[in-house]
């Protein structure tokens, strides 16, 4: 029944917090207070301002929608079915929080449609956002003409007090003021209560001043629990300044109608409660049953499914015009959008002999990143304030900087993590935009969570790390990773490769390029090593291979990866010479090894050799599973030191005499 004291868009917004409430109330689970508090202020964006289709969710010029604040997720699942999504049904919203649902704890892009980014650790989705209206302006910049807007959309983010404490919010947004990126508008649900109370406990800064000193457009509006004219108004401010970035500072009550838990902590992260949900449908004057939506309100969300076509097939109307003006641009701009490589990229991979120089891993990346940029040109990204340390810098192009949007190159500054996750929002824009960050590897500590949410969200992103071991020196403890490797490859989805030369470092690059559904990480040498005899491109593709071997069964096999496979290689020659019939396999990447077949997984590492011997400088964890109960390895389980880097190896043991002691010792 329609109570007669509530305008339509009172039962709009009532709906949205409505869902929530039940959703939550049946699994016993979830946030509430977001949802109920920040309704308003999604049913100005959703019904006002953003262009979306319900139909066809990966329409490209659709303006994006980040929930930064992921536990609210009940407020984006709400707005998916009541605009008309196909992905979130009512028995969806009933399924809230249940094994197998698309309507998940928090919001998961690879699992729920119309999700763009996934979201729950706090700070990420804002970050995320950043990297979607960095690709924006970038494919803005290079396709748009004077007479055809081809890429024009708006990148909008709810955040909450939250997110703005975590520091990653803090480098994205720094860096977004600096880029101006005027596409990128952000309401902040201003409700002040976090998991532990009131926010006065800990956070009592002004965060409008903290965002204008970031060079943002800020606004305010007061009361974000009824005034939704004055949202709107903000709303259309924040579209008129185009070159800054916006943030609309909204403040609400969280848990908007609850009589007894609203501004409370009470009502952030746990279920009402039947008594207090009977008492704020009273309180709202909201007389319906659980999950059921007034059949006007529901009518007028579901006109967005008649909008969302239309803007559509306006876009569809604008691409053709574009098609027949620039068919050049327009063919590059399909490609890019199909997510299929350019014809032949692979053939500026380059290759090398063991005549060629001995290089570190590093300067092979470079030589191999600056032979595909000029055929790969969806290749964009940097370095957190390492360009030359990393050797990242795509030479055919300039800097990525406001009013320079076409240029590729990205300077995050030092802002490790904030870096990783823009680097995942320009993965998942949908553009087929490749996206790289590169720092030293031991500093993926600060960025771990960004990484593995691009192995979770199924972002194509290429971490590319350098000084991947206690070979780097003279920096000491603080900046040689040791337990780096065996972290990176606990995480699920993400392929790290340490490649051994220069045909490695190309092969790791033809991985990378062409993993569009997960990361790639590569940790180089900063040392130089030579090109070995037995790489090439398609073996690092397998994972693991034989580089070098000895006449029939072996009786011991050596595996190195990265700069230790040279050691294995010169102890084999040793060896051999000694009689001793030796295999060395070069291991650039378990992961990949694992992919292949088990016929192919017995002709490198067959059962019956038992007796083998790993050489890795990085701990030793994990190397169990390929070093039997007669093998053992060489490795690092304490932190390094702080001398030149030969010496530092050499004390740990990564010595051609010590592997061969070693060996012999298993040989017995």
């Amino acid at each position: 029944m329609v109570v007669a004291t509530q305008s339509l868009e009172e039962r709009c917004i009532n709906s949205i917090r409505f869902l929530a409430i039940d959703a939550v109330e049946k699994a016993k689970s979830g946030h509430p207070g977001l949802p109920m508090g920040a309704a308003p202020m999604a049913f100005v964006l959703w019904d006002r301002f953003m262009r979306y289709n319900p139909k066809n969710p990966k329409w490209f010029n659709r303006d994006r929608f980040v929930l930064s604040a992921g536990h609210g997720c009940m407020l984006q699942y709400a707005l998916l079915y009541l605009t008309g999504y196909d992905s979130v049904t009512l028995d969806e919203i009933k399924n809230f929080r249940q094994w197998g649902s698309k309507t998940p704890g928090h919001p998961e892009n690879h699992i729920t449609p119309g999700v763009e980014v996934t979201t729950g650790p706090l700070g990420q989705g804002i970050a995320n956002a950043v990297g979607l209206a960095i690709a924006e302006a970038h494919l803005a910049a290079k396709f748009n003409k004077p007479d055809c807007k081809l890429v024009d959309h708006y990148t909008y983010v709810i955040l909450g007090d939250g997110c703005n404490m975590e520091g990653i919010s803090g480098e994205a947004c720094s860096l977004a003021g600096h880029l101006g990126l005027g596409k990128l508008i952000a309401l902040y649900d201003d409700n002040h209560i976090s998991i532990d109370g009131s926010t006065d406990i800990a956070f009592t800064e002004d965060v409008s001043k903290r965002f204008e000193a970031y060079g943002w457009h800020v606004l305010h509006v007061e009361d974000g629990n009824k005034d939704i004219e004055s949202i709107t108004k903000a709303v259309e401010a924040a579209k008129a300044v185009t070159d800054k970035p916006s943030m609309i500072k909204v403040t609400t009550t969280i848990g908007y109608g609850s009589p007894n838990k609203a501004n409370t902590a009470g009502v952030h992260g746990a279920a009402l409660g039947s008594d207090e949900v009977k008492a704020t449908r009273e309180n709202l004057g909201w007389q319906y049953e659980p999950f059921v939506v007034p059949d006007d309100a529901l009518a007028h969300f579901r006109k967005a499914v008649e909008r969302g076509a239309s803007y559509e097939a306006e876009w569809q109307e604008t691409l053709a015009r574009y098609k027949t003006k620039y068919p050049q641009e327009a063919a590059e701009f399909e490609r890019l959008l199909s997510g299929k490589l350019p014809e032949g990229w692979e053939k500026a991979l380059p290759t090398y002999t063991p005549e060629d120089k001995a290089q570190a891993t590093r300067k092979f990346s470079e030589a191999t990143l600056n032979a595909l940029a000029p055929v790969v040109p969806e290749l964009i990204g940097g370095s957190a304030d390492l360009t030359h340390s990393n050797n990242t810098l795509i030479k055919v192009s300039g800097d990525f900087q406001k009013g320079q949007y076409q240029n590729r190159n990205l300077r995050f500054g030092v802002r490790e993590h904030g870096m990783g996750a823009i680097c995942n929002g320009i993965a998942l824009h949908g553009s087929g935009l490749i996206p790289y960050g590169a720092t030293f590897l031991v500093f993926t500590d600060y960025m771990r969570n960004a990484i593995r949410l691009s192995a979770l969200s199924e972002a194509g992103v290429i971490w590319i790390m350098t000084h991947d071991s206690v070979g780097l020196g003279e920096d000491g403890p603080t900046h040689q990773p040791v337990e780096h490797l065996a972290s990176l490859r606990a995480i699920p989805n993400l392929t790290v490769i340490r490649p051994a030369d220069g045909n490695e470092t190309a092969g790791a690059y033809k991985v990378a390029i062409e993993n569009r559904h997960a990361p790639t990480l590569l940790a180089l040498s900063r040392q130089n090593l030579p090109n070995l005899a037995g790489s090439s491109i398609a073996a690092t593709t397998k994972g693991a291979y034989i580089l070098s071997d000895s006449e029939g069964t072996p009786d011991l096999i050596l595996i190195g990866t990265g700069s230790e496979t040279q050691l294995c290689v010169k102890a084999a020659e040793v060896l051999r010479g000694e009689g001793k019939k030796v295999r060395v396999v070069s291991m650039p990447s378990w992961e990949l090894f694992e992919k292949q077949d088990a016929a192919y997984k017995e002709s490198v590492f067959p059962k019956a050799v038992r007796k083998r011997l790993a050489v890795e400088a990085g701990s030793s964890m994990g190397w169990c599973r390929y070093v039997t109960d007669e093998g053992a390895s060489i490795s690092i389980d304490t932190f390094g030191a702080s001398a030149p880097g030969n010496v530092v190896m050499e004390k740990f043991g990564f010595t051609v005499d010590n592997v061969i002691a070693k060996a012999k010792a298993l040989l017995g």
